[in-house]
């Protein structure tokens, strides 16, 4: 499997296991899914403290069986800022979670840690002096955000010393809002508007690597598009190349993403182990230009 340099720095699966839907398993299901995954190159698994209340993270450890042999053989990321109602991103909560993290994790250190969603109350210097203190005690080597746009990560730039390597928003062939606008320059239709302060090219221009959250959903968590007979042109274009390369479905959805220059990192959400093995195939997939258009252009967007 190819590998990727989040940020130009940490090297890592091209495709992710996003861990939230983990607390709905039992140990033994949770140790199925970390077993395949891991089996099949994909060790970089990424969590939230808000996933399952912590239980999630609570449950992978668990599954792992968690000891310093197999933590130098995964990586893991874990988010924090959201709560309830709100958004947090003082020095103390950062500091607070972190802890936590690492207590149901069972391990001493994370691999990275992202801002949870954008807390528009946040105090730059208070994030850098939390983030200081936790690359100094050996607690986070790593450092990111999610859904941030491009001026919002430059303000915390302004007081970060460490480098943001990664920003995990959400992308999939029916959520492609990052390259409409750049396909549609200048043009006065929905597709040309610019809603992210152009993300995609300010992180291809960083070296921030761009994680695809929900690769399989339409919408904001309205359903999956693949099978689904409201997109019957999309999955008939999706259904035809899964023949073409012998893989699933899923696995030329993943693969969409991952022809992208920008080298975009898939965070999969799903806790079924055939289905991770099956999409993993995906990776080792070199969509030609033309077959990506046509999915794009499947899934109802109009060329200028």
């Amino acid at each position: 499997m190819e590998q990727l340099k989040l940020g130009g720095k940490l090297a890592a699966p091209s495709i992710a296991i996003g861990c939230m839907r983990m607390a709905d398993l039992s140990v033994e299901k949770a140790e199925k899914v970390v077993r395949t995954s891991i089996e099949n190159d994909l060790n970089f698994f990424d969590h939230a403290d808000i996933y399952g209340g912590g239980k999630s993270e609570e449950i992978f450890a668990e599954a792992l069986q968690m000891t310093a042999a197999t933590r130098e053989k995964i990586i893991l990321q874990s988010k924090c800022g959201i709560r309830n109602g709100f958004f947090d991103f003082s020095k103390e909560h950062i500091i607070n979670s972190v802890d936590g993290i690492l207590k149901r994790l069972r391990t001493e250190y994370l691999d990275v840690l992202l801002l949870h969603r954008p807390d528009t109350l946040f105090e730059p210097e208070e994030v850098a002096e939390a983030f200081s203190e936790l690359e100094k005690s050996g607690k986070v080597r790593h450092f990111g955000v999610s859904n941030q746009n491009p001026l919002q990560i430059e303000l915390l730039k302004k007081n970060v010393e460490q480098d943001l390597i990664a920003n995990q928003l959400q992308f999939s062939i029916m959520h492609t809002g990052m390259i409409d606008a750049g396909l549609n320059v200048n043009m006065t239709v929905d597709a040309g508007v610019v809603r992210d302060s152009g993300i995609l090219e300010y992180s291809r221009l960083n070296d921030m690597t761009i994680q695809a959250w929900s690769p399989f959903q339409y919408g904001f968590f309205e359903g999956v598009f693949l099978d689904n007979p409201k997109f019957p042109e999309l999955n008939q274009a999706v259904n035809k190349l899964a023949e073409k390369y012998q893989v699933t479905n899923s696995a030329i959805a993943v693969a969409w993403i991952l022809r992208h220059p920008a080298k975009i990192q898939t965070v999969l959400g799903t806790m079924n182990p055939e289905r991770i093995a099956g999409i993993r195939k995906g990776a080792d997939i070199q969509l030609t230009r033309e077959e990506w258009y046509e999915i794009y252009r499947a899934a109802g967007n109009v060329l200028p």
